[in-house]
């Protein structure tokens, strides 16, 4: 399956408002073992976001404090599903749900591979999660979102749609993305 680039959006409601000039763009796609290959293009008019360094990858909680590129996936008619944190840091972190927001639990799954390119325009990092860390079933229903952080440290919200008066990425409703294994 060719991936297609989807542009996030910010969260409208936030005081301030988001950051300025700020494109971001995200893909999925199934590679030929059934993982999940994800891309990632930000551009910045400027860079205005904090970045994390790249570091050691491993699995770190907390991630979304920062800078951070997260997938949700949920199987079909399942309320059980999936989140992965990605940060430009190479490090990530998973967690598996049995229903909204219920029993989070951490999710052991094989080093996603973060590959994270930068100037001073722009992101572009790569990742790819592993069949064995996605829920089962098909199709997929994905929700593609990510926190960013400006230099003053002021959190935005993004998604392909945001569905309820907050920020809250974990909305099944807001899991839009549809892909067949």
């Amino acid at each position: 399956m060719t991936p297609s680039m989807h542009t996030l959006v910010p969260f409208p409601g936030l005081a301030g408002g988001p950051p300025p000039r700020i494109d971001l763009q995200m893909a999925t796609g199934f590679i030929a073992d059934g993982a999940l290959r994800i891309s990632v293009v930000l551009r910045v008019g400027e860079m205005i976001l904090r970045i994390p360094d790249a570091g050691v990858p491993g699995v770190v909680d907390g991630l979304w404090r920062h800078t951070c590129f997260e997938v949700f996936v949920q199987g079909e008619d399942a309320p059980a599903y999936a989140e992965f944190n990605l940060s430009p840091s190479r490090q990530w972190a998973a967690y598996r749900f049995s229903g909204y927001r219920d029993q989070g639990c951490a999710l052991v799954m094989p080093d996603p591979g973060i590959e994270c390119v930068r100037d001073a325009e722009r992101l572009t990092l790569a990742a790819t999660l592993s069949a064995s860390a996605l829920p089962p079933g098909s199709p997929l229903h994905i929700g593609l979102t990510a926190v960013l952080e400006d230099t003053a440290g002021k959190l935005s919200y993004w998604a392909l749609g945001h569905t309820g008066e907050r920020p809250d990425f974990h909305r099944a409703d807001s899991f839009t993305l549809n892909l067949e294994r």
